[in-house]
C-alpha cells in the first residue's frame, strides 16, 4: 500500500509529537507488512513502530485510532472498512431510546449524585448517545489520555461529561500560564481540557453544575493518576461566546484569561474562521505553575 496524496497538507503534529513524511513512510510500511490487518491491529502496530507510548509504556491505542483517521481522511492513507458501526468515525447517530428522551418528567431537585466513570465498553453507548443528541457540538472521538463519566443519581442520568488531551496551542492560555515552549510541549499532559459538559434538558436543578464541576476538582485527578500514572494540575476549557457567557464556570471559580483567535488545528494555512471560545482555567493544586515548571 502507498500513501495515495501527494497534494494534502500532512499534519505538523500526531499523537502528541512531531509528524513528518518520515513518519507517513512507516506507517505504510506498517500497512504494507500487515494487508488483512483490521484497524485496530494496524493502531498497535503503528504505535509499536512509531514509539506511540504513554507514560506507563502502554501503547497510545485510541489516539492513534484517531490519528489514522485522520491520515485516511485526508488521503494519506487508506484504511480498511470498520469492523463495526462507528469504526472512530466523527459522528454517532443515536438510536431511539426512551431513556434520552427529553420528555421525561422535570428533576428540580438533586440530593446526591456521583461520576461514573464510563470504561471502553461499560456504557459507552449511554453516554454517546446522550452527547450525540443534547449536546450541541455533538458526538466526536476523543484522542489521548481522556475520561468520560456519566453524571448519576437516584433519579436517573442527569448528564454526562469528559476530559481529555488540552489544545496544542492557545496564545491566552499560554501567556496566563507563563510558559515557555519547551515547558509547554514537556508539560502540556498535565493540563486536561473539559471537552463536553451536558446537563440534560429536563434536569431544572439550581447549582448542580458547580456541584458537578467541584466534583471533578476532586476526582478526576484521581481518576487520571490510577489510569494513565500521572496527575492533572489544570483543567482547561474553551466556551463559544456567542452561545454562552460561561457562568457555570464563573459559578465554580474557573478562570477567565482571555479567548481563541478563531483558527483551528486541523486547518494549518487559517482560511477557515471557527467560532470564538473565551479560555477558562482551573487549577487543581496550589502550586501548579511550580508542577507545570513554570519559574514565579
Amino acid at each position: 500500500m502507498k500513501a495515495m496524496n501527494a497534494t494534502a497538507v500532512l499534519p505538523a503534529r500526531l499523537c502528541g509529537q512531531p509528524f513528518s513524511h518520515a513518519q507517513l513512510n512507516r506507517i505504510v510500511q506498517v500497512f504494507e507488512a500487515h494487508p488483512n490487518g483490521h484497524r485496530a491491529e494496524l493502531a498497535r502496530q503503528t504505535c509499536q513502530r512509531l514509539g506511540w507510548m504513554d507514560c506507563r509504556g502502554r501503547p497510545k491505542l485510541m489516539s492513534a485510532r484517531v490519528a489514522l483517521l485522520r491520515l485516511h481522511r485526508a488521503g494519506w492513507i487508506e484504511l480498511p472498512p470498520p469492523r463495526n458501526g462507528n469504526g472512530n468515525g466523527g459522528e454517532w447517530t443515536a438510536p431511539a431510546s426512551e431513556d434520552c428522551s427529553p420528555s421525561r418528567a422535570r428533576i428540580e431537585q438533586v440530593d446526591a449524585f456521583d461520576l461514573v466513570p464510563i470504561s471502553p465498553v461499560r456504557q459507552s453507548r449511554q453516554w454517546n448517545d446522550l452527547i450525540a443528541r443534547h449536546h450541541y457540538l455533538g458526538f466526536s472521538p476523543m484522542a489521548g489520555a481522556q475520561l468520560r463519566y456519566l453524571v448519576s443519581s437516584p433519579h436517573g442520568e442527569l448528564g454526562a461529561v469528559s476530559f481529555g488531551a488540552a489544545a496544542w496551542k492557545v496564545r491566552d492560555r499560554d501567556q496566563w500560564i507563563g510558559w515557555s515552549e519547551d515547558t509547554r510541549i514537556q508539560q502540556l499532559h498535565r493540563v486536561i481540557n473539559n471537552a463536553r459538559f451536558l446537563i440534560l434538558p429536563w434536569v431544572r436543578c439550581p447549582n448542580l453544575g458547580s456541584r458537578i464541576l467541584s466534583r471533578c476538582a476532586r476526582q478526576v485527578p484521581e481518576d487520571f493518576q490510577q489510569r494513565y500514572g500521572y496527575r492533572p494540575v489544570l483543567f482547561e476549557t474553551f466556551v463559544e461566546r456567542d452561545r454562552f457567557s460561561g457562568t457555570v464556570y464563573r459559578a465554580s471559580n474557573w478562570h477567565c484569561v482571555g479567548q481563541t483567535t478563531g483558527r483551528g488545528k486541523l486547518d494549518p494555512t487559517h482560511q477557515a474562521a471557527l467560532p470564538r471560545k473565551t479560555v477558562w482555567l482551573y487549577p487543581l493544586v496550589k502550586d501548579w505553575r511550580r508542577q507545570l515548571g513554570v519559574p514565579r
